[in-house]
């Protein structure tokens, strides 16, 4: 247990000197949100009802989605998996440290939104704070779990950039933080429906844990931890 946590401390200290998390997981969302949460709450007044879930979901899928996968592909991809099986350390460490690392970041980056959103720009905090923080940590573990099987799935890094954004920008744009889903061609919607994105959006918007919104979430983490396991146990036997 001790040398886990000392994994997890070493993972935050290397994290925080990545210029790729530091980005993914900070500058960009919290710069979006800077310069859109004027944008959306003057175009649409109402907006600042859902500002903060609105930006907190942009924000956790650019770093589950774009920040994580590039840092697991340099460890499963380089010498430093055979550093693991030589020193009999299980393969399932780096996922793990970067998972737990990757949530904390993510997690902080989110509650800086969930503060400064009131103060910027009159954004509605929700009603009931304890339930939207654990909607929060809900999303944010199944999004890295999709973020997971990406990095363990493409080696080579200039694919998984391209394909992570493949995944990233449609994720956004169905999942309602940009117009209501309602607006979308029904094909389209549906399309939306595969990404914890849309339904991370309604599960901290509704404010309140409901089966519609948790069991699709659910699935998408049970099929995510098995795809892991399965890309673990290749890299196993590679």
């Amino acid at each position: 247990m001790s040398v886990f946590i000392y994994g997890i401390a070493l993972q935050w200290r290397l994290d925080i000197r990545s210029k790729t998390l530091l980005i993914t997981c900070y500058a960009v969302p919290l710069l979006f949100f800077a310069i859109m949460g004027g944008i959306f709450t003057s175009v649409n007044p109402e907006a600042k009802y859902t500002l903060i879930q609105s930006m907190t979901v942009m924000g956790v899928s650019m770093g589950a989605l774009i920040g994580l996968p590039p840092s697991l592909a340099e460890i499963y991809g380089s010498d430093i998996k055979n550093v693991y099986k030589a020193n009999g350390v299980p393969l399932y460490f780096g996922v793990a440290t970067l998972f737990l690392s990757a949530f904390t970041h993510l997690f902080l980056m989110s509650a800086i939104i969930y503060t400064a959103a009131p103060l910027a720009f009159g954004a509605a905090l929700p009603e009931n704070p304890p339930l939207y923080f654990g909607a929060l940590a809900i999303f944010i573990a199944v999004s890295l779990s999709a973020g997971c099987v990406l990095g363990l799935a493409v080696k080579n890094q200039a694919k998984l950039t391209m394909l992570s954004q493949l995944i990233f920008l449609p994720s956004i744009m169905l999942s309602g933080i940009m117009f209501p889903t309602a607006f979308l061609p029904r094909a389209l919607e549906a399309a939306g429906n595969l990404f914890p994105a849309a339904w991370g959006c309604r599960l901290m918007t509704d404010g309140c844990f409901i089966p519609r919104n948790l069991l699709p979430l659910a699935v998408i983490l049970a099929v995510a931890i098995i795809l892991c396991g399965f890309l673990l146990k290749r890299q196993r036997s590679e």
